[in-house]
């Protein structure tokens, strides 16, 4: 009896503790949804995963007054986790439905492929820095997300689970890597900021028969380079 007593106050501590983890600064998610949704983001699912799952998780203890800002903070190597606005944007655009499998390219602190998951989406994603791939693998475990994460080259992809339904880029690419391309599969989209280093106008890649692309150029955002054989050097 002892020992079930203690298995029971184990779950229920693992379950207390996800409550406060998701209700601790709810209201100031509720708040940058609300912004984003001003700022004419439409998809009722988006909006949703922004409301419910966790930025501050996934920044700095430091930084955690600061999550839900709507900009960029530093994640270590050099990265940063996107502006909420910005992942809004590029989600929306992908037009996700639940069991899609979706292939992300730059896990960087994983809040992007929460967002996805928490979606219902089956979710790939590449992380190129080795310290970033670890933490987002822990983070999103303890949130009981179950992405499929590698540490490599994102710029090639990642063709052992293509084609995909889905392909988000969230660093900027000076040319739309060919390899992404082709992991498509055949209504599936590719999302991608390209430009220079400073600016990126971001783009969405419908494969629209297995030989046949249309490509759309939308507004421009600003983000860190993608590194990478396919990418900056």
């Amino acid at each position: 009896m002892f020992i079930v007593k203690k298995i029971n106050q184990l779950i229920s501590g693992k379950i207390l503790d996800k409550k406060r983890i998701h209700r601790k600064f709810s209201s100031r998610r509720k708040k940058l949804t609300e912004h984003i949704r001003n700022k004419g983001i439409k998809d009722p699912k988006v909006l949703q995963a922004i409301e419910q799952v966790p930025r501050h998780i996934f920044v700095d203890t430091a930084l955690e007054n600061h999550a839900y800002e709507d900009s960029a903070l530093p994640i270590g190597s050099g990265q940063t986790i996107s502006q909420p606005y910005t992942v809004a944007v590029q989600t929306e655009l992908l037009e996700v439905k639940k069991g899609d499998k979706i292939l992300e390219i730059g896990t960087g602190s994983g809040y992007q492929a929460a967002i996805l998951c928490h979606m219902g989406a089956d979710v790939y994603s590449v992380e190129r820095h080795e310290p970033l791939y670890l933490n987002a693998r822990q983070k999103l475990q303890e949130l009981g997300y179950r992405p499929r994460l590698k540490c490599g080259d994102g710029t090639l992809g990642w063709s052992a689970y293509a084609p995909y339904d889905g392909i988000i880029v969230t660093a900027g690419a000076p040319i739309v890597p060919e390899d992404l391309i082709q992991q498509l599969s055949v209504g599936g989209k590719l999302i991608v900021p390209v430009g220079d280093q400073e600016v990126q106008t971001m783009i969405r890649i419908t494969r629209v028969s297995e030989d046949a692309y249309e490509e759309e150029q939308l507004k421009e955002f600003k983000f860190v380079p993608l590194i990478g054989e396919k990418g900056w050097e």
